[in-house]
């Protein structure tokens, strides 16, 4: 199996910057696609941005320009900076990833991390 622990969400001014870490552990072969998603109060999870073992990188609108996500493939680890927060960005962050495990016989399977809160609030 596949744990994902995701870090550095927390309280922030409109107009700060956070970075988030999500961190996949476990019996991996290895890693395809990793991504951010948000859910906020009230509304259904959302996707925030994907990158391809590759480095491709994909971004829902509402975030071009602010966010940008990056991975490192060794430590099997994705990443979320997060610049000129919105209160609007107010939501719960999870990670997920599409892994091979074991002797890496398919197929991929998609992984979740347990979320981390971020608030973006004066």
């Amino acid at each position: 199996q596949v744990q994902l622990v995701e870090s550095g969400g927390g309280l922030v001014q409109p107009g700060g910057s956070l970075r988030l870490s999500c961190a996949a552990s476990g019996s991996i072969f290895s890693i395809s696609d990793m991504g951010w998603y948000r859910q906020a109060p009230g509304k259904q999870r959302e996707l925030v941005a994907t990158i391809t073992r590759g480095g491709s990188r994909n971004y829902v609108n509402s975030v071009k320009g602010r966010f940008t996500i990056s991975r490192d493939n060794a430590k099997n680890t994705v990443y979320l900076q997060m610049n000129s927060l919105k209160p609007d960005d107010t939501a719960v962050y999870y990670c997920n990833a599409d892994a091979l495990t074991g002797w890496g016989r398919g197929p991929y399977v998609t992984y979740w991390g347990q979320g981390t809160q971020v608030t973006v609030s004066s």
